[in-house]
């Protein structure tokens, strides 16, 4: 088991960071483009950290200011479970945004993921509100996202959650 000091988080330095990027997107969102309250967003486009611990990347966040004080946490994958990532990255992206001023994280999920949502609830983020069928409305944009999730919930709505910052 390693510790957190051999985890290192920073923005992506080089190609091959931005490469691998393009590849975890790919496979964990069916590709760059994400679909957020009806916004569409290039995750190219937006700020991201990378998880490195020694020297295989492990996991990734991206974000963006909203520009009314908030940041909003698009994306957060950790590659290797166990060790902590997601916690550290959303921990850096939480200060990020305190070092922009802003006052809150906020991000948004789908009805189905009673993983994110157990997650970001045990780190202090509040359900904030429910987009009833926003997920319908972002599979016109999206084709690829899909109408029944692993566990067999039909994927509908949008579930926002949001942390103050201190």
């Amino acid at each position: 088991m390693s510790s957190a000091n051999d985890l290192h988080i920073w923005p992506p330095e080089d190609q091959a960071d931005r490469r691998w990027l393009e590849e975890l997107w790919q496979r964990e969102w069916g590709g760059d483009i994400m679909v957020s309250r009806g916004h569409v967003y290039r995750l190219t486009d937006l700020h991201a950290l990378v998880a490195k611990l020694r020297d295989e990347r492990v996991g990734a966040a991206t974000y963006r200011f909203d520009g009314v004080g908030g940041c909003e946490l698009m994306s957060i994958n950790a590659t290797l479970g166990g060790h902590g990532i997601g916690s550290q990255l959303l921990g850096a992206v939480e200060s990020e945004a305190r070092a922009a001023g802003c006052q809150r994280v906020w991000m948004v999920t789908s009805n189905d993921n009673i993983d994110a949502l157990r997650f970001y609830q045990r780190r202090g983020y509040r359900m904030t509100a429910v987009h009833s069928g926003a997920i319908d409305a972002a599979r016109r944009i999206k084709p690829t996202i899909p109408r029944v999730s692993e566990d067999g919930i039909e994927i509908r709505d949008e579930i926002e959650l949001a942390k103050d910052l201190e």
